[in-house]
């Protein structure tokens, strides 16, 4: 139980820079999050599909895709480290408050850290090394070191969206329960939803690049093969995901209507709330209510139930929550597209708009992606822990803020043109099946 809110007055000039300087750095890392969760998965897959049928294309995809997948997973450790530092940084009254809250979470998320680098680096340089059976086993701990890793994060952002587990006497955080904020009641929809996303972004941005070379009269077996694969992933995902963002929709209705109202932009209380479409210029009547509760009369509290300092930008949340549905729909759709295609006929769409609109998935769903966390992060607003602690109260108070910023985008800048190059130079290097 709560007793009272935590924080005071910052004297900062910067806190606007260090919101988007934490924000930057989820932009980079979240989408490279996404091929931790999937891409090892995806390797072992088709290392799995070698061992059953002996197709050596299989195998050399897989090695092909395995030096992709540590190539990110670098990039990744960097971002996450900057990212990690950054808490600590540019939030010090939120880290010192609650430290011993979701510590834990943290500390699971380190181990896994180091298991999961481990067992990459021994899958991708065990190739012909160790035996098959020894070396899919061991890209087992590294699908599973992914998962623990991304969920403890998972878990913390859960818990500051619905804070448990500790109370507050005296301005201090005391009688901690560390299971219980791991496990807080949010973490459930965050989590299916981040990893659906997460399979999603991977498949779409593995597809798209073989779209893009098949556009290219690149048709060779091994480009059908690997387009196949990872747009299987994408597809299978897709629609489910939908229903989840449903879920999670409902569950914001429920616990965070505020956020919910920023969702559409909801200025006052209604009941029989309508759906607005294009802006204002259409309405469907009741739908809101009937989308959020599954009750067409059902009241859906508006921005106007806080006071203003306490409603979130609506307007960024409306667009990037409106973005983020438009483009997952629309995924979904192509998805649909080619699992009908490839069922009914066993080929994939002849036509040349599947592919463009193929290329064009890849990037689309990153956008989704940051929209989804941009709709999650500012819909939260202004508090840092939800009713708890306000982002202004646990900001830093030391100066310099814009000279980090600026590092950190040259950092950043660095980082993108090193995986760009490397990745470059790996696709133009000859690709060998063992016969």
């Amino acid at each position: 139980m709560i007793d009272s809110a935590l924080g005071g007055p910052v004297n900062q000039d910067y806190l606007l820079q260090a919101r988007q300087m934490q924000a930057m750095s989820f932009a980079v890392h979240i989408p490279l999050v996404c091929f931790g969760i999937a891409f090892p998965a995806m390797v072992v897959f088709l290392e799995g599909l070698w061992l059953r049928t002996g197709d050596p294309l299989y195998k050399a995809l897989a090695k092909r895709w395995s030096k992709a997948m540590l190539i990110l997973f670098a990039i990744g450790v960097v971002t996450g480290t900057i990212l990690s530092f950054e808490m600590g940084l540019l939030w010090p009254d939120f880290m010192a408050s609650f430290g011993d809250v979701f510590g834990l979470a943290f500390g699971i998320e380190g181990f896994s850290f180091f298991m999961e680098a481990i067992f990459i680096a021994i899958y991708v340089y065990g190739w012909d090394r160790l035996s098959p059976r020894t070396h899919i086993a061991a890209g087992v701990p590294m699908i599973v070191a992914g998962f623990t890793g991304s969920l403890m994060v998972i878990s913390v952002n859960g818990w500051m969206n619905q804070p448990t587990g500790f109370s507050i006497r005296d301005g201090e955080v005391v009688d901690v329960k560390p299971l219980k904020a791991l496990f807080n009641s949010n973490l459930w929809h965050e989590l299916t939803h981040m990893y659906l996303a997460g399979f999603l972004v991977a498949g779409f941005l593995v597809a798209s690049v073989y779209a893009a070379a098949w556009l290219r009269g690149r048709r060779d077996r091994r480009h059908q093969v690997g387009l196949v694969v990872a747009l299987s992933v994408a597809a299978l995902v897709a629609v489910p995901q939908l229903l989840v963002g449903d879920w999670a929709a409902r569950t914001v209705a429920g616990r965070q209507p505020v956020k919910l109202a920023a969702f559409e932009g909801l200025k006052e209380t209604k009941k029989g709330a309508p759906f607005d479409l294009f802006g204002g210029r259409i309405e469907i009547p009741k739908a809101l209510s009937l989308l959020a509760f599954h009750d067409p009369s059902a009241k859906v509290k508006g921005l106007d139930t806080v006071p203003r300092d306490d409603q979130p930008p609506w307007h960024i949340v409306k667009f990037t929550f409106r973005t983020m549905v438009f483009i997952g729909s629309a995924l979904a759709a192509l998805g649909v597209w080619f699992m009908w295609s490839w069922w009914r006929r066993r080929r994939l769409p002849a036509t040349v708009w599947f592919y463009r609109a193929l290329v064009a998935a890849g990037p689309l769903a990153v956008v989704a992606l940051i929209c989804g966390w941009i709709t999650t992060e500012v819909g939260r607003q202004p508090w840092i822990v939800y009713q708890v602690m306000r982002t202004e109260d646990a900001v830093t108070g030391a100066g310099g803020i814009p000279v980090g910023f600026g590092a950190l985008t040259l950092v950043y800048v660095a980082l993108g043109g090193i995986a760009y190059v490397m990745l470059r130079r790996l696709a133009r290097t000859s690709f060998e099946v063992e016969r």
